[in-house]
């Protein structure tokens, strides 16, 4: 039906266009895998910092949350700390009131007069006056006069009475008074407050022997602190030509700064505490 020379011919333009689709069909393999190259190059970069920056936010959560969580470990042994110190506080503050209240114990072991334990809760702030505010009153059985101790010598007297509270007149007020003895050597002079933390032993004469650190004593003859309570030490004496009594200068036992318990002796007795046992 066909020659020979017509069936190489088709057979040729069959072989033509094989190899034309062939060739197509590579070139757009090449063109692809060319435009991919051209894609990964262009879009890894992004993608490598995209990867890192979700890498970094991830570490910093991880870091905000382990800070958090240090920090909340910090507030709960911080608490426990300041516990610890406010416990030992508490504890060494209890011990000092120990201390103090067995002084007070022991010195009112050798009283034989009535007396009241009392906290002092208030201070004048004024530099004119010194005196305090302590926690018993008319209900206790205070009245106005009264002496107040404590085991290192004498701290006032009562001069205003309340129901449950008074106010006592330090012996470092200027307006206070004790009729006082030189306990080595007996000579008589009274003890005038200073405003201050010294006191005044005024009306010594000069011929009576008074030296530094001889013990001022109570006489008992004002009528309002027994006999032998402790006042203060001799800290300095002072003459004058012209004058016939020595300036004498005089630092109480106490220590009015820190007063803080005291005792109210309720009836006074004529005797001499100096000579008690």
């Amino acid at each position: 039906m066909f020659s020979r020379k017509m069936v190489l011919i088709v057979g040729f333009i069959v072989l033509i266009a094989v190899n034309i689709i062939g060739l197509s069909v590579t070139s757009r393999r090449s063109t692809a895998f060319g435009i991919e190259r051209i894609a990964m190059s262009a879009i890894a970069p992004f993608q490598e910092l995209v990867t890192r920056s979700l890498r970094f936010t991830r570490d910093i959560w991880r870091q905000y949350f382990y800070l958090v969580d240090v920090a909340r470990e910090n507030h709960v042994l911080m608490h426990q700390l300041n516990q610890a110190v406010e416990n030992k506080n508490q504890w060494h503050e209890t011990e000092l009131a120990n201390v103090r209240l067995r002084d007070l114990i022991d010195f009112q072991k050798n009283i034989s007069e009535r007396v009241v334990a009392a906290e002092v809760i208030g201070k004048d702030p004024s530099a004119w006056f010194k005196t305090v505010i302590i926690d018993k009153g008319e209900a206790d059985g205070l009245n106005r006069g009264l002496p107040v101790v404590i085991a290192q010598g004498i701290a006032g007297q009562v001069i205003e009475v309340s129901n449950h509270y008074s106010k006592v007149m330090l012996i470092v007020d200027s307006n206070s008074a004790v009729d006082s003895l030189v306990q080595r050597s007996r000579a008589r002079g009274v003890i005038k407050g200073e405003a201050t933390d010294q006191c005044r032993l005024d009306y010594v004469l000069r011929k009576n022997d008074v030296r530094i650190g001889d013990t001022i004593v109570s006489s008992g003859l004002d009528g309002v602190y027994p006999k032998g309570l402790r006042i203060g030490y001799v800290s300095q004496v002072i003459e004058h030509d012209a004058d016939i009594f020595h300036e004498v200068i005089v630092t109480p036992f106490v220590d009015f700064e820190k007063l803080e318990e005291v005792l109210v002796i309720l009836e006074v007795q004529k005797q001499d505490w100096a000579n008690r046992p």
